[in-house]
């Protein structure tokens, strides 16, 4: 646990290595369209919970797999963000209660990443891909996430591509950073042939 706080706090934080395609407002809604490179990811499937619970619980798991909770022994260090795959309860109004969790592995380990001591946790190869995204603050919880979801799917209409009956909650910060938080939803563009992000083989 040590070294999950340890890695969490004095790590320098890696962004996930992306490029910004283009960005639009509509109404009060901005969001980005952006693409992102392929790379190892560290992942866990929680289910049978609540998004709020099943996400941290996911969450913590990375954590502590990149704090040194792997058969090295080593403190990887941070990326952001962290991206929970969801999909939308049938019923409307929430989501259902299963979260695949995902991080991605820093540069330094790309090429030969530590295998978790965690069974739960699995590494995936996962291509690239693009998102439609759009951000908020605050700390989130699923009602947020809706919402914003929400509010992205009016803005992209029904001429756009994209995947509907999955998409991507997403953190940047800490759970101590208490200002300055961003969150983001995204929505992964249908692109011809191309794997979608988040079932990369292992």
């Amino acid at each position: 646990m040590f070294g999950m706080i340890k890695n969490s706090l004095l790590s320098q934080i890696e962004h996930r290595p992306s490029q910004t395609l283009n960005s639009e407002t509509k109404g009060e809604l901005s969001y980005e369209e952006r693409r992102y490179e392929p790379g190892n990811y560290a992942s866990v499937t929680i289910s049978g919970k609540p998004f709020d619970e099943g996400s941290g619980e996911g969450a913590v798991k990375l954590l502590k797999y990149l704090g040194g909770s792997n058969e090295e022994g080593l403190q990887l260090g941070m990326t952001a963000p962290v991206s929970m795959s969801v999909r939308p309860s049938e019923e409307g109004g929430g989501l259902q209660p299963t979260v695949e969790v995902q991080v991605r592995i820093p540069a330094q380990f790309q090429e030969k990443v530590p295998k978790p001591t965690d069974e739960s946790i699995e590494i995936k190869r996962v291509e690239g891909f693009t998102v439609y995204s759009t951000q908020f603050g605050g700390y989130a919880k699923e009602a947020h996430y809706v919402e914003y979801a929400g509010k992205l799917r009016e803005a992209l209409g029904e001429t756009e591509r994209y995947q509907r009956d999955v998409y991507q909650c997403v953190g940047y910060d800490p759970p101590m950073k208490p200002i300055g938080r961003r969150n983001e939803v995204w929505f992964l563009k249908q692109e011809d042939g191309a794997p979608v992000a988040g079932t990369g083989s292992q």
